[in-house]
């Protein structure tokens, strides 16, 4: 077959090291977005949409043919993390959590998925990030030691 295809979404999610609320400023958050949406652009992973609160962020995208998933988090996490430290003392610290999640989504359940992306703020008025991260892992049928998941 001489042409290749691929249809893969992927949802990212990570927080910021300990889960600190560095992303409290929504013009920052904003950007911070934005910058995640032309990085996965630049990676040829198109976003789907971006979204988080002030200890985590997550990443609607589709994988591209030739980025392995581990690769394409790991430039996420450099190039933002060099960016949001230009803007100002406030960040000097920030990091984020060495790990991470990616979930696959079925082309089915992209627009719901989202939608949840979109609407992190309102989901996060009721629920943790770690209650949100273990609900996701616990969906995804996947087995976790509660001692390595946070740092």
């Amino acid at each position: 077959m001489p042409q290749s295809l691929a249809q893969i979404y992927l949802h990212i999610v990570f927080p910021t090291k300990d889960r600190r609320p560095f992303l409290t400023d929504p013009v920052i958050r904003a950007e911070l977005h934005s910058i995640f949406g032309g990085l996965c652009n630049s990676l040829n992973s198109p976003p789907v949409r971006v979204g988080g609160v002030a200890d985590h962020v997550h990443v609607f995208c589709h994988l591209g043919r030739t980025i392995a998933v581990a690769d394409l988090v790991k430039e996420l996490k450099r190039e933002s993390s060099l960016w949001i430290k230009t803007k100002g003392s406030t960040y000097a610290e920030f990091h984020w959590q060495s790990g991470y999640g990616a979930f696959s989504v079925s082309p089915w359940d992209a627009d719901t998925i989202r939608d949840y992306v979109a609407n992190q703020e309102d989901h996060h008025r009721t629920a943790t990030f770690q209650d949100e991260y273990r609900g996701l892992l616990t969906k995804h049928g996947l087995k976790w030691d509660e001692r390595y998941v946070w740092d």
